[in-house]
């Protein structure tokens, strides 16, 4: 039986931890040449720009033996108007899985609940799996569990937070969000009060005594009309040095890039030595691999 990955809700908390220490095997090992997937091929349809989800996602697949078919969606039969229920069945009879990188979430469970191959979410606006799995990669990376462990997420209560909301759901981890009034995260996917999981208003409360920090633009894709708002909005939401002295000594910073320097986290922040943005970055590759492989290669 096929295996999506629309939200991490998607998975159980075993099936995360294992993606999690494949993916650390993986980056341990290196380049070690692998047929895990040889003659199996990924369809990458995406509606919204990218760099490291595009160049993970290929270099994950190329690594493992297989092969990707990038896929635009102006240059496909969905920008004539075929129905989405279509093209997932056409496309299951020629691909092994397919990534989509998209606007509704609507459109992603559309095209899994049609197709008979694994459909993983790239990225939409209301989740972003991938990315927080491998942001949770990191931490296990770095700090090498999560029991105990405060994670605070400043900002946006976007397709970032949502995602971090239901990895703490499923792993138990301590959650506090902090972000402005009208751009808290929606109560659909908070969901039933848990006592791990807060948002607040204030940022000071969400960093104090926290081991893990993150952050994402103030304005995402598609937002760009509301760009001068959210700047006013979001303002006492940076991560600067001042936030980072609440929180615990050894505190990690994250953020999924692209970062804009001097908004939403400061370039000293950023580039310090609290920083992990880019090993979570290269992350996404080996936790992909890890996905990529889980998700193709499942035992009968």
């Amino acid at each position: 039986m096929k295996k999506d990955l629309l939200s991490i809700r998607d998975l159980k908390r075993e099936e995360i931890l294992a993606l999690i220490d494949r993916g650390l095997q993986f980056k341990k090992e290196g380049r070690i040449p692998r047929q895990t997937l040889a003659g199996y091929t990924l369809g990458l349809m995406f509606e919204k720009a990218s760099t490291r989800t595009r160049v993970s996602f290929e270099t994950a697949m190329f690594r493992l033996g297989g092969q990707t078919l990038f896929l635009s969606k102006a240059d496909t039969q969905l920008a004539r108007g075929e129905p989405v229920k279509d093209t997932a069945r056409v496309l299951s009879r020629y691909l092994d899985a397919l990534a989509i990188r998209t606007y509704a979430q609507e459109t992603i469970e559309e095209m899994a609940a049609w197709a008979d191959i694994p459909v993983i979410n790239a990225l939409t606006d209301r989740y972003h799996p991938c990315q927080v799995l491998s942001d949770l990669m990191t931490v296990k990376e770095k700090r090498g569990h999560f029991d105990g462990l405060k994670v605070a997420w400043v900002g946006d209560g976007n397709n970032m937070a949502h995602s971090w909301i239901n990895a703490a759901r499923v792993l138990g981890i301590e959650l506090v969000l902090a972000c402005p009034k009208g751009y808290q995260p929606l109560p659909e996917v908070l969901g039933e009060a848990k006592e791990n999981i807060r948002v607040v208003e204030d940022p000071e409360e969400a960093v104090r005594d926290a081991d893990v920090l993150n952050t994402d633009v103030w304005a995402s894709m598609g937002q760009e009309k509301e760009r001068q708002e959210r700047l006013s909005a979001f303002r006492r939401y940076q991560i600067n040095q001042d936030l980072l002295k609440l929180g615990k000594p050894e505190l990690l910073v994250m953020h999924c890039l692209p970062a804009h320097r001097g908004e939403e986290i400061t370039p000293d922040v950023l580039e310090g030595p609290n920083s992990v943005v880019f090993d979570q970055a290269e992350n996404r590759l080996h936790l992909q691999q890890a996905l990529l492989e889980a998700l193709l290669v499942r035992p009968e």
